[in-house]
């Protein structure tokens, strides 16, 4: 698997360290004029953009091409994000892994479970990291901001947060910051049924990549993901201080609630089920996102007795 702050941010020793060349897939669009602007306007280098139809010409100053090959070959970029209705995000998907990117950003939401899957099999194949779809994004704070979140709420720092939730990504974030908990990254590894990078994967790609002190998993009702991180944490013997939220705890039971995959089947799924396995895995959860720091300062505290 690639290693994901390699193609984020690269080496201190790389002439583009903190500069990855990034290429926005519908930056045209509305969602992805706004959100390029975002991007831009905190440092993130998006040195090309993809509209069919529009080659030639320029948004902010960024060079439009019309296909990805083209705008892969002008840069050399490993890095995309895509701003498409999810009916065409199959086509984008399989243009930009096809022409060699390697970290994929999916920001469409609600796309065919078969076009999902369809990605997710050519990613491993092209050896490429698939984030989403129905992602937040990416964020290094200070560094990167890959996504359509929000610039407040997050600070630098050695916690990495891992959230299958964008809003509770940012509401959690903020209370990390505001405890001066800075983040070494976040992840938003989606809200559809089907994730280009599972949980126990994101979780995987951060402990062993990023410089980070502790971690905090965003999770929700639905599913066994989390039931299943925590057995891996278990297995792993993963020594750092791990702390988890899970949304959807009041949620009535075999009632969809927002996200896909947040819907619960008797006791498959149910928050009880996800804070019982994490209780095994030394794993607390915070009632609210408010209490996130709080245990994570508890968890530091006991390190440190210890």
């Amino acid at each position: 698997m690639v290693d994901l702050f390699e193609l984020l941010i690269g080496n201190k020793s790389d002439k583009d360290y903190k500069k990855k060349p990034v290429i926005v897939q519908g930056i045209t669009g509305k969602f992805g004029a706004f959100h390029t602007q975002q991007m831009l306007a905190y440092g993130t280098n998006i040195v090309a953009g993809v509209t069919p139809g529009k080659g030639g010409q320029k948004y902010e100053r960024v060079p439009i091409y019309e296909t990805m090959s083209q705008a892969v070959s002008a840069t050399g970029a490993k890095i995309s994000i895509i701003f498409v209705p999810a009916k065409f995000f199959l086509s984008a998907a399989v243009e930009a892994l096809e022409s060699g990117i390697k970290l994929l950003i999916a920001i469409p939401e609600h796309v065919p479970v078969k076009d999902a899957l369809t990605i997710v099999d050519l990613a491993k194949k092209k050896d490429a990291i698939v984030v989403g779809p129905n992602t937040p994004g990416i964020i290094i704070p200070g560094i990167i901001k890959i996504g359509i979140m929000p610039a407040m709420p997050f600070k630098e720092g050695r916690i990495a947060v891992i959230s299958r939730s964008g809003t509770l990504m940012y509401e959690v974030s903020h209370n990390l910051s505001v405890a001066n908990f800075g983040q070494s990254v976040c992840f938003g590894i989606g809200g559809d049924p089907i994730n280009g990078t599972p949980l126990i994967q994101a979780f995987d790609i951060i402990r062993d990549g990023a410089n980070i002190d502790g971690i905090v998993v965003v999770g929700e009702i639905g599913g066994d993901a989390e039931e299943m991180l925590a057995q891996h944490i278990i297995d792993t013997k993963f020594d750092k201080p791990v702390v988890a939220y899970i949304a959807g705890r009041a949620a009535p039971k075999e009632k969809r609630m927002g996200h896909a995959g947040a819907i619960v089947y008797g006791n498959y799924g149910s928050a009880e089920s996800k804070v019982s396995m994490y209780a095994k895995a030394n794993v607390p959860v915070a009632k609210r996102p408010a209490e996130v720091p709080m245990l994570l300062a508890g968890k530091f505290e006991k390190g440190r007795i210890k």
